[in-house]
């Protein structure tokens, strides 16, 4: 993507400070200067909100004056926190048609700095909030990689609608889902430090997100691709009851197929056994002390030995917070409210439909299909195509999105900001019905408009079939 097209339409005035029970920060301030709405976002980036050694379940920070970046007695927030060292770290894997694809489709023209103290958050705030809803977003990725600074990650379209907007980081790959004995023995539990992750954050939001002016008991989790099956799987414990509202699932709502179901954790330990001698480890020990180049080095080549990679570098039934196979469990999620989307060339797409729409009925989601094709390629909406409308985030684009696409942007925008709000995604000029065993229609979104209908499965299965995953 090229960085010049990357143009805000708005000015960034000056830094913002503000006190929290944490200590003081400061951030950015953003005045609008376009569309009519007016007003001013007020972003912190960076936001340390745990800490975790390699292998180790995250502890949350209570006070930021321990933290590296806090000078002066205020927490410096005006920049991108570091990634979770991953793959992207060192081969950006451009020789795959799909990374290429992505690559280009988020990341292309932007730097990005990887540290294992990552544990950070993005925080856009409409300036003057008292009581706002809040959205805690989080990424997709494969539970592989990704990042809360990629693009379209930024909270200025909510903002502009009163919604405060808070963009997690969390562990992925090796770092995030490795299982070993030595885990279990020490914590009474392996794996899923990354799902761990994503609950530490939600706690911390509900805890501080006041200081910001934010409502805590009106938290919606937002995530698009494993950023939704996560939020798929925190539904599914019940220790969370409460911690949150509602949740909005992006190309990933449902239940995976039984082929992709998380493995028990004591089943994935093998893998992981095959990892040590490839990084020249004779015990976990030296793993956890080994340079992380050298991790992911060896990570990597585990990867194109084996072809099962996909099911060891992702939650597990570890029997907390996973507390059964997930099949016994989805039909006893938390009793919230339900968002879920799914595009016409989604991965798998019939599937990604089939799975979405059971859940939704049985739980009164409001469903969405997606039919507006990407402009400026042959790969229709493809998957997470309408995270940029969400997020309103189509300027920033190498697409030449025209004005009908703004027009689908703003309405997804304007519903999603009236579910975090109230529950009820509704406009004035919406007639989106909540899912049920008698409501089988979902809200068809196409270029000329949106209404209830039926999603096009012969449409989804051709793409499918002849288009396939995204290619650049």
């Amino acid at each position: 993507m090229d960085p010049d097209t990357k143009v805000e339409k708005m000015t960034c005035c000056v830094q913002a400070v503000i006190d929290t029970g944490l200590g003081r920060i400061r951030g950015n301030r953003w005045e609008y200067n376009e569309d009519g709405r007016g007003g001013s976002c007020l972003e912190f980036l960076g936001v340390p909100f745990a800490k975790a050694g390699r292998f180790e379940y995250a502890k949350p920070l209570d006070r930021w004056e321990a933290c590296a970046e806090a000078a002066d007695g205020k927490l410096d927030a005006t920049h991108f926190g570091p990634a979770c060292p991953q793959y992207r770290q060192y081969d950006l894997h451009l020789e795959e048609p799909m990374s290429l694809f992505y690559h280009r489709e988020f990341r292309e023209g932007m730097e990005f700095t990887y540290d294992e103290d990552c544990l950070n958050l993005n925080i856009f705030v409409p300036e003057g909030a008292r009581q706002a809803p809040v959205i805690v977003f989080f990424y997709g990725g494969g539970f592989n990689s990704g990042s809360n600074s990629e693009e379209p990650f930024r909270g200025y379209g909510f903002a502009k609608r009163g919604v405060i907007t808070v963009f997690a980081n969390y562990r992925v790959g090796a770092l995030g889902y490795l299982t070993h004995g030595e885990i279990s023995r020490q914590f009474g539990r392996e794996g899923n430090f990354g799902l761990d992750d994503q609950v530490i954050a939600v706690k911390w939001v509900r805890a501080h997100i006041a200081d910001f002016g934010g409502d805590p008991e009106t938290i919606t989790l937002m995530g698009q691709s494993a950023g939704a099956i996560s939020i798929q799987y925190l539904c599914l414990d019940h220790k969370n009851e409460g911690l949150f509202k509602r949740v909005v699932m992006i190309s990933g709502g449902g239940m995976f197929p039984r082929f992709a179901l998380p493995k028990k954790a004591e089943d994935t330990r093998n893998y992981w056994l095959e990892l040590m001698p490839e990084a020249g480890c004779g015990s976990f020990a030296e793993l956890k002390e080994l340079d992380i180049k050298d991790l992911l080095a060896a990570a990597e080549t585990l990867r194109y030995r084996r072809k099962d990679t996909i099911y060891h570098t992702m939650p597990v039934v570890d029997g907390y917070l996973l507390e059964a196979p997930v099949d016994s469990l989805i039909n006893h999620p938390l009793d919230i409210g339900y968002m879920i989307g799914y595009t016409n060339n989604d991965l798998y797409a019939p599937v990604m439909a089939y799975i979405g729409n059971k859940f939704g009925r049985a739980n009164g989601a409001y469903i969405y299909y997606f039919d507006v094709d990407a402009p400026g390629d042959r790969n229709a909406a493809f998957h997470s195509s309408d995270l940029r409308y969400m997020l309103g985030r189509l300027d920033q684009s190498w697409r030449p999105y025209d004005e009908k696409d703004r027009a689908v942007s703003e309405l997804l925008t304007d519903c999603a900001s009236n579910f975090a709000r109230c529950g009820d995604p509704n406009t004035d000029s919406t007639n989106w019905e909540p899912a049920g065993r008698a409501q089988k229609k979902a809200f068809c979104i196409r270029r000329d408009g949106a209404r209830m209908g039926h999603p096009n499965f012969p449409k989804m299965a051709v793409n499918m079939l002849f288009k396939g995953a995204p290619k650049a």
